[in-house]
């Protein structure tokens, strides 16, 4: 059973919402893209504090159910410690609308994030997928995301 669920993926394809609607739900649920969770690294790279992630991990029982979401330079470090992976996707055109429309956070929306973003599509997204255990195209409902996301609480 998995207790410990990682959802990553680009900007824009509903990692923080996602984790907002568990947590609304009652779930232990952290966005560790936050800035008490997340810094921009010596060399610009977004980066979760390990100190901090690996305080949180070491602190949760492995029977406590716990859901992260973020995407960072430095994650794989920790899938030893995560039960599954699971890869938030959208295609291009999806990401840019979200990221130009959406109000909970203003990366994206300078024309040269937005350009970062979709080349990470070509570049961070493969290696995000070889790392997945699953992965959810978030084109479909919210309701349906979430919903898949909870469900596989029981693999």
């Amino acid at each position: 059973m998995a207790r410990r669920i990682l959802i990553t993926g680009m900007s824009g394809t509903g990692k923080s919402t996602v984790i907002e609607q568990l947590a609304a739900r009652g779930h232990r649920a952290i966005d560790l893209d936050a800035p008490e969770w997340s810094e921009y690294g010596p060399e610009g790279d977004w980066r979760w504090r390990e100190d901090r992630v690996q305080a949180l991990l070491d602190a949760v029982d492995r029977d406590e159910i716990l859901f992260l979401s973020g995407c960072a330079e430095n994650q794989g470090k920790f899938y030893p410690q995560i039960d599954k992976v699971v890869l938030l996707s959208a295609p291009a055109e999806v990401i840019t609308e979200r990221l130009q429309t959406r109000t909970n956070n203003a990366y994206g929306k300078r024309p040269e994030e937005l350009a970062d973003t979709l080349g990470y599509l070509e570049t961070v997204e493969p290696l995000l997928r070889r790392g997945a255990d699953h992965e959810i195209d978030t084109r479909v409902p919210l309701e349906d995301v979430v919903a898949e996301v909870v469900s596989l609480l029981d693999d």
